[in-house]
C-alpha cells in the first residue's frame, strides 16, 4: 500500500466520522479506532523512553546499542499493529504485513535475557525509582489498556489472534524492561510496602516452626 502524506487536514472528520483503511467510514469513538488510538498512545510513551535514553548511554555501556535497537524495533512493530487494527479484514491487501509468532517469540527471548539479571520479587513493584523506569511503567499500563480494548472489539469484530497475543506479551516485556533498566542503572526499585510486610510475617511464621 502506497503511503502519501500531502495535505494534513481534510475536514473529513469534522462531524465525528473518519475512514478506516479501505475507505469505510466509522464514528471516531468506535472500538477499532479506540484500539489503534491506544496503540498510538503506547508508541508515544515508548518514544519518550527513546528520547531520554541517550542521557544514560555511558551508564548502560555495551548494552546501550542492544537496548536502543530493541526499542526502535518495538516502535515499528506497534505501527504495524496499528495498521493491522485499522484495516478491516474485508479490505486486506496483497503484501499487507500481519503480526505473527516471530514477533512474539522475539519478545519472549528478550524477556528471558533481561530476566536473567534480575532477582526474584518479594512484593509487587511500584512505578518510579528512576526516569526510564517510571515511563516504562506508564507504557506498560497503556499497553494493558490497549489489550483490554482489543479484546472488547474482538467480541464483535475480527482481530487476528497474533495481534492480541503480541500486545499481551509486550506488556510483560515492558514490566521486565522497567526492572532491568533500574538494575542496569543502579537505581532503586520501589516495592509495595504491604506486600513486604505480608512476606515478613510469613517468613517469621515459617522460622518459628
Amino acid at each position: 500500500m502506497a503511503i502519501r502524506l500531502t495535505k494534513i487536514y481534510t475536514r473529513g472528520g469534522d462531524k465525528g466520522m473518519t475512514s478506516l483503511v479501505g475507505g469505510v467510514r466509522v464514528p471516531k469513538e468506535s472500538g477499532r479506532l479506540e484500539a489503534y488510538g491506544t496503540i498510538d498512545e503506547l508508541n508515544s510513551v515508548i518514544g519518550i523512553v527513546r528520547t531520554f535514553l541517550p542521557d544514560f548511554r555511558d551508564r548502560l555501556g555495551e548494552d546501550y546499542n542492544w537496548y536502543a535497537g530493541m526499542l526502535r524495533r518495538i516502535q515499528n512493530e506497534l505501527f504495524d499493529v496499528g495498521s493491522e487494527l485499522a484495516t478491516p479484514p474485508e479490505v486486506e491487501y496483497d503484501g499487507m504485513h500481519h503480526m505473527g509468532e516471530g514477533e512474539v517469540e522475539q519478545l519472549e527471548h528478550e524477556i528471558d535475557r533481561m530476566n536473567e539479571a534480575l532477582e526474584n520479587l518479594k512484593s509487587f513493584t511500584l512505578p518510579g525509582g528512576g526516569k526510564l523506569n517510571a515511563f516504562l511503567h506508564l507504557a506498560r499500563t497503556v499497553c494493558r489498556r490497549a489489550e483490554r480494548v482489543c479484546w472488547a472489539v474482538k467480541r464483535d469484530e475480527q482481530i487476528a489472534d497474533p495481534v492480541v497475543i503480541y500486545i499481551n506479551r509486550l506488556s510483560d516485556h515492558l514490566f521486565v524492561q522497567s526492572r532491568w533498566i533500574s538494575r542496569r542503572l543502579g537505581e532503586d526499585e520501589f516495592l509495595w510496602d504491604r506486600g513486604l510486610r505480608i512476606d515478613s510475617r510469613g517468613r517469621r511464621r515459617r522460622d518459628s516452626k
